[in-house]
């Protein structure tokens, strides 16, 4: 093949690639696997500048305005990227004359987002787009609570900031775990994740996906009196927007090697994912001078990380199974550790995925942590097969109670809703969680010991239980069986908000559950509701509208039962949501460990009084309700002059 289509089949595969990355959020390589497709583009670049396309995305940024667009004002570059030490050297050894110290941040693996505020207040904002024109993403982006709608102590006219919207770790695993039980496409990894929510037509799905925001950029700095890059985030930060905190001023290039090395593992201990360190020349007044290419600014570079891979041995592709029937492949092989911790399973998600990518039973796998969280199975090597590996196919039984399984998609089903074990298994720890009816003890164990004895055939059967049949159990004894009996008498007490979370509807977690109560006050009434009326709720949506109509066209007859064996499925009077003048309205935050109450119980008390509750602080908290042991919330708290609360005076503004 010649040196022009090496370069043609090049451009060809990463225009491919880029667009599933930017602008359909659903890649197909890693980004190691680009970057290096880049690299390769950009040496036969150098050695054949006869067969350049300059228009290309390599010397532009790749993505394009899928909303209404947005002119940036300043353009929004992209980054180089550099990969070791010696690559990192050169771009040092074009600074040095200049230099006067760098400023490094931990790369956040997001999506790139400008914000303008005018006087303050936050009036738009936008995707990165092409890097000249952007997508108008500004009514999603009012659904990130840790972003302020009004700046502190705002200059007048209009500031322009940018920085990254992302998706925490937590909420990455929750939202995947989610889609991946109701059979559809997983996320890929938090950036994909962030960015496709951050795309999405329908706000109250950004708002439950729960987006978070950092920013690193302050556009025209010198204008408010800043000189360098370091002095920017605390400009930013002072003005109460969120800033990381894994950033550091570095005098030279051996302490911006130091940081690079010392945040190689230690990044794995944050919330959020990130893949490297931005490394920017730290007098911004300069940055004009140094000048920029169509694609990335001259000043600043990325030092991206190794993804780090392991090659160990298939053993197994065993079937887990959902609460909703949906049956996951999963891969069992020979331990190995992987960003700090041994992992020796990890999901294959469906049969498409297995297909894909030619994985069979006995292969030698690589093995590595997507996005530093999900362990996942990139390829096979097919090199040292030796003839003896298995093709695996998906059953047409289900393991577990041997009924049909049918394709739904790109999902296999066990049609065997109503009696399926594994079905039932997985549905009985979610109805007795804490969220749920918070039955003490009734957990994976008991649960399974419970449906193989036949004593638990449906989930109402929970409430027919014996003491008698708990100690037929192995290992459960007496004082055991007394106090589970118990638990699950006083669960029949639970408000009615714990009853809806406990039921599973799809799409529909406690913050959810509190919604519906509050307009619907009883399950009578949200269960005879049409769609429309459900979807007109503040927050819901058409799509978690027709999950919960469809949910209990399905299942009447277990509501019935429910009220029969004398669930709370009312709101009581002392739960009726009180109006009242200290809380209506107020944002809560809740820190550390409190001693008479959960945070959950706590926050449950200040939502039946009209107040809202966060799980981070922002410039629009009212009060920090803190605890023993109160961390860094409670440091932010005092720093924006939030109101803090002991916990006793929490509890005088609620009983």
């Amino acid at each position: 093949m010649t040196p022009k289509e090496q370069m043609n089949d090049l451009y060809a595969l990463i225009e491919h690639h880029a667009n599933l990355y930017y602008n359909e959020d659903n890649p197909e390589i890693s980004d190691a696997e680009y970057d290096d497709l880049v690299k390769q583009l950009k040496e036969l670049e150098k050695e054949h500048p006869e067969f350049v396309k300059p228009d290309f995305l390599t010397h532009r940024v790749g993505g394009q305005a899928l909303f209404s667009k947005v002119k940036h004002a300043v353009p929004m570059l992209s980054l180089d990227n550099v990969f070791d030490e010696d690559e990192l050297s050169g771009f040092f050894s074009r600074l040095l004359s200049t230099s006067s110290g760098y400023t490094c941040e931990l790369k956040i693996d997001g999506l790139a987002v400008s914000l303008i505020y005018e006087d303050g207040i936050f009036i738009r904002g936008a995707t990165r787009g092409n890097g000249h024109i952007g997508e108008d993403v500004t009514a999603n982006l009012l659904q990130i609570e840790s972003l302020p709608k009004r700046l502190k102590n705002a200059p007048k006219g209009t500031v322009e900031v940018r920085g990254e919207v992302l998706m925490k770790k937590d909420r990455f695993e929750r939202i995947n775990a989610l889609k991946e039980e109701r059979g559809e496409s997983i996320f890929a990894n938090p950036r994909n994740a962030a960015a496709g929510t951050l795309r999405q037509k329908e706000q109250d799905v950004v708002k439950e996906r729960g987006l978070d925001i950092f920013l690193y950029y302050l556009v025209d700095a010198p204008k408010y009196g800043v000189k360098s890059q370091f002095e920017a985030l605390q400009w930013l930060e002072a003005h109460g927007l969120p800033t990381q905190k894994a950033v550091s001023f570095c005098p030279s290039l051996s302490e911006v090697n130091e940081f690079i090395r010392d945040w190689h593992e230690r990044r794995n201990t944050l919330d959020y994912v990130t893949d490297g360190v931005v490394i920017k020349l730290d007098n911004l007044t300069q940055w004009d001078s140094i000048g920029s290419t169509s694609h990335a600014p001259r000043w600043a570079v990325a030092y991206k990380y190794p993804p780090e891979e392991k090659e160990t041995r298939l053993l197994d592709i065993q079937i887990s199974i959902g609460r909703t029937g949906i049956l996951t492949p999963v891969a069992v092989f020979e331990p190995v550790q992987l960003a700090g911790t041994q992992v020796e399973r990890a999901s294959l998600h469906n049969a498409d995925e297995i297909i894909r990518k030619d994985i069979r039973i006995g292969d030698m796998i690589r093995v590595r942590k997507a996005a530093e969280i999900i362990p996942e199975v990139v390829s096979s090597n097919k090199l040292r097969r030796t003839g003896t590996e298995q093709v695996f196919t998906m059953p047409e039984r289900c393991p577990v109670c041997g009924a049909e399984v049918i394709r739904v998609e790109a999902a296999h089903r066990c049609v065997n809703r109503a009696s399926c074990p594994a079905q039932l298994k997985e549905s009985l720890k979610y109805f007795a969680s804490r969220d749920g009816m918070d039955i003490k003890g009734l957990g994976d164990s008991l649960a399974e010991k419970l449906i193989k004895t036949n004593k638990i055939k449906t989930i109402t059967d929970i409430y027919r239980l014996k003491a008698s049949d708990l100690l037929q159990l192995e290992k459960v004894k007496e004082k055991t069986a007394n106090n589970i009996m118990a638990g699950i008498e006083a669960s029949k007490k639970r408000p009615v908000v714990n009853v809806i979370t406990a039921l599973g509807i799809p799409d529909v977690g406690k913050s959810m559950a509190q919604l519906f109560v509050n307009h619907f006050g009883s399950l009578d009434a949200m269960m005879t509701a049409t769609e429309a009326e459900v979807a007109s709720i503040e927050g819901v949506g058409d799509v978690i509208a027709h999950s919960v109509c469809e949910f209990f066209r399905e299942n009447r007859g277990l509501i019935t039962q429910l009220k029969e064996l004398g669930l709370n499925t009312e709101q009581t009077s002392h739960e009726v949501i009180k109006v009242s003048d200290v809380l209506s309205g107020k944002t809560f935050v809740f820190t550390g460990t409190l001693m008479t109450m959960t945070r959950d119980e706590a926050s449950h008390k200040a939502q039946r009084l009209g107040a809202k509750v966060s799980g981070s602080i922002s410039a629009k908290t009212d009060y920090l309700v803190a605890g023993d042991k109160a961390g860094s919330k409670l440091q932010k708290a005092e720093k924006l002059g939030i109101k803090i609360l002991t916990e006793q005076e929490f509890l005088d503004l609620v009983v």
